[in-house]
């Protein structure tokens, strides 16, 4: 399910700065994305730059986009966020998160047409410069059927009342790839 984003006071601050966070992932070398590792999911067409890994700061990739990181700042809850590549003619399977105590946010950076999230029974399309809230524990699945890669600032917040989100336990390869990031 898609969570009603004008709630949350973050979400007009990075509507309104997300060309600044767009300029910084196309000023990246392409080569800086490492492979989600849940490949069965999707092959090889999903990769990330973390900036944030379950609380840990990535400080190499902060300091290499400081206005990304000065944006993220503003986030009340931050837990996990990155930029989120997904290359052309990718489809990611139906599959759902665990972790309850977070939702996740994707705001549009490049965004070609023929992208799209399904989350529940609801499908929606990014759009540049808009966030897209949602329940990560509800079955959802993306595509990108265009020729160009997708980007969307990828973001996890703690939800209203929930005070720490340690108690979530990640599958041991997500454990691996976390320790090897904030590294």
């Amino acid at each position: 399910m898609f969570i009603d984003s004008s709630q949350f006071e973050f979400v007009s601050y990075l509507e309104s700065n997300w060309c600044e966070m767009r300029d910084e992932y196309l000023a990246l070398p392409k080569d800086v994305f490492e492979p989600w590792v849940q490949r069965e999911m999707y092959g090889e067409g999903w990769s990330v730059y973390g900036f944030y890994a379950f609380g840990e700061r990535i400080e190499p990739a902060l300091a290499s986009c400081p206005r990304t990181a000065r944006h993220l700042s503003k986030v009340s809850g931050l837990t996990t966020a990155g930029f989120s590549r997904l290359a052309p003619q990718t489809h990611i399977k139906p599959h759902v998160g665990w972790v309850a105590s977070v939702y996740r946010l994707h705001l549009g950076l490049v965004v070609p047409e023929s992208c799209k999230l399904r989350v529940g029974t609801e499908v929606r399309n990014w759009v540049e410069g808009e966030c897209l809230i949602f329940d990560d524990t509800v079955e959802h699945e993306a595509w990108n059927n265009s020729n160009q890669s997708r980007v969307v600032l990828l973001l996890d917040f703690l939800r209203p009342g929930v005070r720490d989100s340690r108690a979530d336990v990640m599958p041991p390869e997500v454990q691996s790839f976390v320790r090897k990031s904030v590294r």
